[in-house]
């Protein structure tokens, strides 16, 4: 088998104001990103639908079929105004009122309009990405209780506050969200990912939402809650993709738990085919230099080893000194960890209790063929992308190729590890469909004489129905 032109896990790369010109974005998309998200936690729309049209422009100028994703806020919990920067101590008590004041080292005004009524005595105020530790003592009123101080630490200004051990009544949709919503319906983008998923209905309600607007967007919870972790088969379940968050699901559960959780719902998303992205604090130090640490460089390589769809980047593109770099980096460490066959033939053996079972057979079927026979491509026609998501759960060391005539879920499978979309609407005869696609792979030196390419199709095919056949070609 020769080797792929391309990395099978996804890179996800924030646009922000280090890279939202066009320039800028053309040589990111160039140096290996597959899908740039767009964090409306920061910029206006203006800002927003420029880098969006953009990308849109790069993809129709180089054939390029780079996905969107939109990053919902969701509700912020902050300190309120600091005058300066004050320095809480060890063992003191502080006052935590949601009245508009300006903090001090006895009073501390925070955001969450709930508080008094939602926290209880002996919960954690976690504070400052959890470097500053209160613990509830006495909830006093309507809007202020006193915490004790069990880990000092310098605050400033707006600084975020973590509440791990509080069920929040907070809705995961604001009116900012709902709002920035709108947006993105507009606009078309293929991914919208959820902030402060708890529940399975979190999701189910903003599906909702799209699903009224009569438009195609496929939803990411976001896993940074510890509720989220609890709830993770349903939340998957009810899913198009699933990220974990790595940055606030630090700070609510303990460290050390993270790097299990994360290994665990990646494992789950690919024995679901639900895409899964690993984010926060991936080459955090190439925000500011040129060479990443040891560490990070481990951290990307195992979260290839494990099997993740997708590695995002965060401010290292958005706002870092060296974002061309960083992708540069990042794709090659993906590159030659996929030299290895540990990161290849993973999911679950379909049961016979799937309602897909038939089709997921297939797939299944069609990814062990390709490893006996060393198959150069497996290649795949698909109008809702079933097909595309199943094969690729399998993580098969042969190339993926879908041939769609939906264009949305052509930009929406660039998150899909392995798979590269081609559009494609001559769906004829299944013969002539076949010839085509082999046509297409040759031109573009992807298949050459002699290689094996594994097809699954639906027959008839001008039917499109679930997928229910296997051919096996030699490209001629």
């Amino acid at each position: 088998m020769h080797s792929p032109a391309f990395n099978k896990t996804k890179i996800v790369a924030t646009i922000g104001p280090a890279t939202s010109d066009k320039e800028m974005l053309r040589r990111l998309i160039h140096a290996g990103v597959d899908v740039c998200r767009l964090n409306f936690s920061h910029g206006t729309h203006e800002i927003h639908l420029q880098t969006l049209k953009n990308i849109r422009e790069i993809n129709e100028e180089n054939s390029k079929a780079v996905g969107i994703l939109m990053d919902l806020q969701g509700p912020k919990l902050r300190i309120g105004q600091v005058e300066g920067e004050i320095i809480l101590e060890d063992g003191k008590d502080i006052l935590v009122t949601t009245t508009s004041v300006v903090s001090t080292t006895d009073q501390l005004s925070v955001s969450y309009e709930n508080l008094a009524r939602d926290a209880k005595i002996n919960e954690r105020i976690l504070l400052n990405d959890g470097k500053v530790e209160l613990r509830i003592l006495e909830i006093l009123n309507s809007t202020t209780l006193r915490a004790h101080i069990v880990a000092g630490g310098p605050l400033s200004s707006n600084k975020g506050f973590n509440l791990p051990d509080t069920r929040l009544t907070v809705p995961s949709l604001t009116e900012k969200d709902i709002h920035d919503l709108e947006f993105a319906i507009k606009h078309h983008v293929e991914w919208i990912a959820l902030s402060f998923v708890r529940q399975p209905e979190d999701i189910i309600d903003l599906k909702k939402r799209i699903a009224a607007s009569g438009k195609e967007i496929r939803v990411i919870a976001k896993i940074e809650k510890p509720e989220a972790v609890k709830h993770i088969d349903d939340i998957i379940r009810v899913s198009d993709a699933i990220m974990v968050a790595r940055g606030d699901l630090g700070v609510e559960v303990p460290l050390q738990k993270v790097p299990l959780i994360q290994k665990s719902v990646v494992e789950k998303c690919i024995g679901s085919a639900k895409p899964v992205i690993i984010a926060t604090q991936m080459m955090e130090s190439m925000i500011t230099d040129s060479m990443p640490t040891r560490a990070e460089i481990n951290d990307v390589a195992n979260a290839v080893l494990d099997g993740a769809d997708a590695v995002m980047l965060s401010a290292e593109t958005s706002i870092g000194k060296y974002p061309v770099k960083v992708v540069e980096t990042m794709s090659k460490i993906i590159h030659d960890v996929e030299e290895d066959r540990r990161v290849y033939y993973k999911g679950k053996k379909p049961h016979h209790s799937s309602p897909s079972f038939a089709s997921d057979e297939i797939c299944f079927t069609a990814v062990r063929i390709s490893d006996h026979l060393k198959a150069r491509a497996i290649v795949a026609m698909t109008k809702s992308g079933f097909t595309g998501f199943r094969v690729a759960s399998y993580r098969p060391e042969s190339s993926i190729f879908i041939f769609t005539d939906n264009k949305t879920l052509l930009f929406a499978l660039s998150l899909v590890w392995g798979v590269r979309g081609y559009f494609y609407n001559k769906f004829e005869t299944t013969d002539k469909t076949f010839e085509d696609v082999l046509e297409v792979l040759k031109q573009d030196g992807i298949v050459r004489e002699r290689d094996y390419v594994i097809h699954c199709a639906s027959m008839p095919i001008h039917k499109k129905q679930r997928t229910n056949t296997i051919k096996v070609s030699v490209v001629e």
